[in-house]
């Protein structure tokens, strides 16, 4: 297993994967990207040791992120599921609280907000 754990981020707004994984590059983390769900829980079951956290869409073409996520939890519970989505309704945040996932970011935040809330996130999961 890689000392440097990967971020995959799964969004299928090519312009958002490409700023979000600039601005977690800038701070040295490994990111994947794809932009769908069958990719990302392909990419999940080939390096799933690897991985320690999954920015999630819910909106994608095929699966949604609510069933992706379910996927993830079901079998790499040690993963981070945070939901990256422009949804921010009471119910979206309560629907993915209740499968499982371990934070939620609505797209509209800065770059640096995102980092700080991917650095909080994953220092975290290591102090558990």
């Amino acid at each position: 297993m890689s000392a440097a754990k990967k971020i995959l981020i799964v969004d299928d707004e090519e312009d958002i994967t490409i700023l979000t994984e600039k601005f977690l590059q800038l701070e040295n983390y490994d990111t994947l990207t794809c932009s769908n769900g069958y990719d990302a829980l392909d990419i999940i079951k080939e390096k799933h040791e690897d991985i320690a956290l999954v920015l999630l869409d819910i909106m994608l073409p095929g699966m949604s992120g609510y069933e992706i996520l379910t996927e993830i939890k079901s079998k790499y519970p040690k993963i981070l599921v945070v939901l990256f989505t422009v949804k921010n309704f009471f119910e979206d945040i309560q629907k993915g609280k209740e499968l499982g996932a371990d934070g939620y970011l609505v797209k509209a935040i800065s770059g640096n907000e995102i980092i700080t809330y991917v650095k909080n996130i994953l220092k975290k999961k290591k102090n558990n």
